[in-house]
């Protein structure tokens, strides 16, 4: 492939992929959680931590394997192909395409806020619970708008990432900025004023106290947005390949990235525990917290302004994800692993038919309805292979010390061993506490066992004939 991404385009990538539609919302589930601004603070910090970490891990990975498919590419040479099928599989099944999918939902939902008639139109189809909605065709359509300019080459897609990320990073400074100067009333000391007393009040009936199992529930319950806001850093690790100077590019796209994009979430967090009560942030209209700030600093007028600023945000995160997500699945197919038509480039020297694989099945979660359910268990899924390929950097300096590595992991074994403490803590809390989160998740990942066996059956019985 032709080395045409920069550093910076990197970067765009990262934060890009980072920013959609969750940084908007899970606010409001973490502060009914909670009950305090302190507790909320305190995830999104362990948040920050942890994604840095991973983000420094993976860049010794990316020094050792600088080519497309990233982290499957880092998961199929430290533990095999089974591990990396396993981690593509639970990719194109939920991971990459139900992001998809629930990001330009949410897309669709904040074109309803300024034209309401989307939400008010009927069905096209009802069949029981099963509809079809505008929104979902709206839906759909960006899906395949951003496939179909993705297909005409890496440039293309690129100057979109660098347009509509470049556009939501500026207004998302404006907002912390303006939100800093234009709060008449600061709230920000009355929402910390709890202290680490934690309170919950899942369904507006009355704060009750929380402590021990139930506070750690409530505490995994919350990363799960936190963290599902804070995911998709990796991607730029799938368009290696396209990188230019990808040993040393790569990771500096991801670090910094992280760091500015968690720097950025602290301080809307901070925007809105100083506007908005605690009861305004836990239960804002459909969640949205940003569109209740944004409201209460500056009116209706501000509403506005903040649904179009999560249409540019969440239009800039699809794309970002689509443009990245396809290079995985064609280096899957190159390894056997993953439907061969996906492995030819077009004549722009893109994986056009893996880009409109992804976009179908995207489309199709959208089409099904139950994306929503399906993300429910994204962070867990995502957490345990993050976990596994942060791993893998102590394997490989343990099995095999004489490779080549460009760059070494800041601060090692500190770095790895504490994003493998936040995640371990965070998986068993949800195990234990929350265990709707993590079954069905499971169950995905096994489910690509038998997958994978059929297919190397297959592919013995061609070789054989052939």
């Amino acid at each position: 492939m032709k080395k045409q991404l920069s550093l910076w385009d990197g970067i765009m990538i990262v934060m890009g992929s980072m920013i959609g539609s969750g940084i908007f919302i899970v606010s409001s589930d973490m502060m009914r959680q909670l009950g305090s601004g302190y507790w909320v603070i305190a995830v999104w910090l362990i948040t920050t931590f942890a994604t840095i970490a991973a983000a420094i891990c993976y860049g010794e990975m990316s020094s050792l394997f600088p080519k497309a498919g990233g982290q499957y590419t880092y998961l199929t040479e430290t533990f095999g192909k089974m591990t990396g099928f396993l981690y593509g599989w639970s990719l194109f099944a939920v991971i990459q395409t139900g992001t998809i999918a629930a990001v330009a939902v949410a897309f669709g939902k904040f074109t309803g806020y300024i034209f309401p008639e989307l939400n008010d139109a009927a069905p096209l189809y009802q069949n029981g619970n099963f509809m079809i909605t505008w929104m979902q065709i709206l839906a759909i359509a960006v899906i395949l708008l951003l496939t179909f300019i993705n297909t005409k080459g890496i440039q293309s897609g690129k100057i979109v990432q660098l347009f509509f990320t470049s556009s939501k990073i500026i207004a998302l400074i404006l907002l912390v900025i303006g939100g800093i100067y234009l709060i008449k009333s600061n709230l920000f000391s009355e929402n910390i004023a709890f202290g680490w007393d934690a309170f919950q009040n899942l369904k507006g009936e009355g704060w009750t106290g929380i402590s021990g199992t139930a506070l750690l529930g409530a505490i995994a319950a919350a990363m799960v947005g936190s963290i599902f806001s804070s995911v998709a850093w990796e991607n730029v690790t799938f368009v290696a390949g396209e990188m230019k100077d990808p040993k040393r590019n790569v990771v500096r796209s991801m670090v910094i990235g992280t760091t500015l994009v968690m720097l950025l979430y602290l301080l809307i967090n901070y925007v809105y525990l100083s506007a908005l009560s605690r009861d305004e942030i836990a239960f804002a209209a459909n969640d949205r917290v940003a569109v209740a700030a944004a409201e209460k600093l500056l009116g209706n007028t501000g509403t506005i302004a903040m649904a179009i600023l999560v249409m540019i945000s969440t239009f800039g995160c699809v794309n970002g994800i689509v443009l990245s997500g396809a290079r995985v699945f064609q280096t899957m197919a190159k390894d056997g692993l993953f439907l061969k038509q996906a492995i030819a480039n077009n004549k722009y020297d893109v994986p056009e038919r893996s880009l409109w694989l992804q976009g179908i099945w995207a489309s199709l979660l959208c089409l099904s309805g139950q994306y929503g359910n399906l993300l429910d268990m994204v962070s867990f899924v995502i957490v345990i292979f993050y976990m596994i390929t942060v791993f893998g950097v102590i394997y490989l300096r343990w099995k095999k010390p004489e490779l080549e590595r460009s760059y070494k992991t800041f601060l090692y074994p500190v770095t790895p061993l504490i994003y493998l403490l936040i995640g371990t803590v965070f998986c068993v809390l949800l195990i234990l506490f929350k265990p709707n989160y993590t079954w069905p998740g499971f169950i995905l990942i096994l489910i690509g066992i038998p997958i994978y066996y059929l297919g190397k059956r297959k592919e013995s019985k061609d070789n054989h004939i052939s």
